[in-house]
């Protein structure tokens, strides 16, 4: 994934969501996209994934532009989202049958993948039990599920263990782990410092929509005078003054 001098203005803002922002991550590995609130990392993963266009610059996913390839790029991505993205009335079984037909995934093949992640992610007891009545830690589970039923070879993740129980958060990182492992590329971000240090490969603290530090996370701390883990290279980039 690379991002090449990229702007982006909302109409209104006062500041520029994204000013010059180019960074670029390796194929194949657990990326953290890492920024205080206001930084533009939503409107990075936005950007990548053609939720929002850019005014200007280039950005490319799996080598595919997405100004003239998005529809490719839509096809090979997941996307988790902060916020769940499922129809609350509607159980999980439902939710995911609907989302693989958008999807054109082929009936038994659906049918399937959809029970082979209900039970990876321990929901298959409550598959007809509606959105609205899961906990915070199970609505997390199905939202990421979603995002896996065509098998994206790019996961994107924004904030996928907020606000969740100790097991769930376990859980998830497990798998985030053993899916990078299968071969597949993932781009998480969190303000779980100590979380991101554990799993990502790489990092990029971007702050004021630019790109302030990149590298693993122990090359950063290792840099960053009187730093000892990720959450200190962060305030020691990023300030600490607390952002609206």
């Amino acid at each position: 994934m690379v991002l090449e001098n990229v702007h982006k203005h909302y109409p209104g803002a006062e500041v520029p969501a994204l000013q010059g922002l180019s960074l670029q991550f390796r194929k194949g590995i657990i990326a953290g996209l890492l920024g205080p609130n206001g930084a533009g990392k939503t409107t990075t993963i936005s950007i990548i994934c053609g939720l929002v266009n850019q005014d200007s610059g280039v950005v490319t996913a799996m080598g595919l532009d997405n100004k003239t390839d998005l529809v490719g790029i839509k096809k090979r991505i997941g996307l988790v989202t902060q916020h769940t993205a499922l129809y609350p009335q509607l159980s999980a079984q439902e939710n995911l049958e609907y989302i693989g037909r958008l999807y054109q995934i082929p009936g038994r093949k659906l049918k399937s993948r959809i029970q082979e992640l209900l039970v990876r992610f321990g929901l298959l007891p409550n598959a007809h039990k509606r959105i609205v009545n899961y906990s915070g830690g199970m609505k997390r589970r199905a939202n990421i599920i979603a995002a896996l039923l065509h098998e994206p070879e790019l996961l994107i993740l924004d904030e996928p263990t907020a606000g969740v129980d100790v097991q769930s958060r376990a859980m998830i990182l497990d798998f985030l782990q053993h899916y990078n492992q299968e071969g597949n590329s993932l781009i998480y971000t969190s303000h779980l410092l100590e979380e991101a240090e554990k799993i990502c490969h790489e990092v990029a603290i971007i702050d004021s929509g630019q790109l302030i530090a990149k590298g693993t996370p122990a090359a950063l701390i290792q840099q960053s005078t009187n730093c000892n883990n990720l959450e200190e290279v962060f305030l020691h980039y990023t300030g600490r003054t607390v952002r609206e």
